[in-house]
């Protein structure tokens, strides 16, 4: 593809991200003059795409609304792997789309794809087998929120959000956002608080809007998003806090106690001890219920101590007993 064409497709892909790109910008992210860019955008013009100048201090270009682009051509090959990833996606949850865009998504490339195609695809949908129950995000996030937001996480650029807590109080952010990460059916961006001064994580089906700011930042070197998130639904606040001791390894722990439902450190080895005594964790939870920690203990076999609370001694005993119990019955 000749090169300049590239560039009008790239301003293009920049002018689709969402609101208004000043002319300064356009050329730094182009590699061109600024008076390149202004001739990209006419181009773009003679092709009846709705570019529009926009005047004043932070001016530039944008879209119309409601600019949609022609339709994809697509291979069978690819077709395929698109209509695949979006059954795959809404299965685990983790699409952003709601029920009816995937649907009519679905639907239109069904419709495009050769007869003999489509039969193989419903053969293969028809055999698919899941061994989870679906996952559902109780919310999925808006595609004017997820967009942009990634978008400002690519290029470094920061936004002003609209949030609602889960306690239903609201307020409006400043973010340095740093990842979007996917986690369990839901989506969450990590991010800068400006308007704290810490390090947050956010729901993003509890964000109403996002704005980009002018500017940039730059993110704390070897970052990890998706750490972070985890980290974070560890440790945030609920009805039981759980800490227990653990004979094994941290991995050995995460096994049973996944990053995102504990955080697990590794005990120094107390003086004088031997190899023989073996390596323990420090875990703690923080739990709404302690009814399903018996059930996720017993098939660890490990020896463990629980620390607190005392309730869960209780329920460590009783599931023991009624294991004890369904082993003594012998055949009727």
């Amino acid at each position: 593809m000749p090169r300049p064409l590239a560039r009008v497709l790239t301003l293009l892909e920049l002018l689709q991200s969402g609101g208004i790109r000043t002319v300064p910008e356009l050329a730094d992210r182009l590699d061109v003059d600024e008076r390149t860019v202004r001739r990209y955008a006419q181009q773009l013009i003679d092709l009846d795409v709705p570019v529009e100048s926009v005047r004043g201090r932070y001016g530039g270009y944008r879209l119309a609304p409601g600019y949609r682009m022609p339709p994809l051509m697509l291979s069978d090959d690819e077709a395929l792997a698109v209509l695949l990833g979006l059954v795959a996606g809404s299965r685990s949850g983790l699409t952003a789309a709601t029920d009816t865009a995937y649907e009519t998504a679905t639907a239109k490339i069904r419709r495009v794809l050769p007869e003999r195609l489509r039969r193989r695809l419903d053969a293969v949908l028809g055999s698919l087998a899941f061994a989870d129950p679906p996952g559902r995000a109780a919310a999925a996030p808006e595609p004017a929120v997820l967009l942009p937001m990634a978008d400002a996480v690519h290029h470094h650029r920061p936004v002003s959000i609209r949030y609602t807590a889960g306690d239903g109080r609201r307020s409006e952010r400043t973010l340095h956002p740093y990842g979007v990460v996917a986690h369990s059916g839901r989506w969450y961006v990590t991010a800068a608080d400006l308007s704290s001064g810490e390090d947050r994580t956010f729901r993003l089906d509890r964000i109403t809007g996002v704005r980009t700011l002018p500017g940039s930042f730059e993110p704390p070197a070897g970052i990890d998003p998706a750490r972070r998130v985890l980290t974070a639904l560890a440790t945030a606040p609920y009805w039981y806090e759980v800490t227990l001791r653990v004979q094994g390894t941290a991995e050995q722990v995460h096994t049973a106690l996944p990053s995102g439902v504990a955080v697990v450190t590794e005990l120094p080895s107390p003086e004088g001890a031997g190899p023989e005594a073996g390596a323990w964790c420090r875990v703690d939870l923080r739990v709404e219920s302690l009814d399903w920690l018996p059930a996720v203990l017993a098939p660890m076999d490990r020896p463990f101590v629980i620390e607190r609370p005392h309730e869960l001694r209780g329920l460590v005993e009783a599931f023991a007993e009624r294991l004890a119990d369904s082993a003594r019955r012998g055949p009727s």
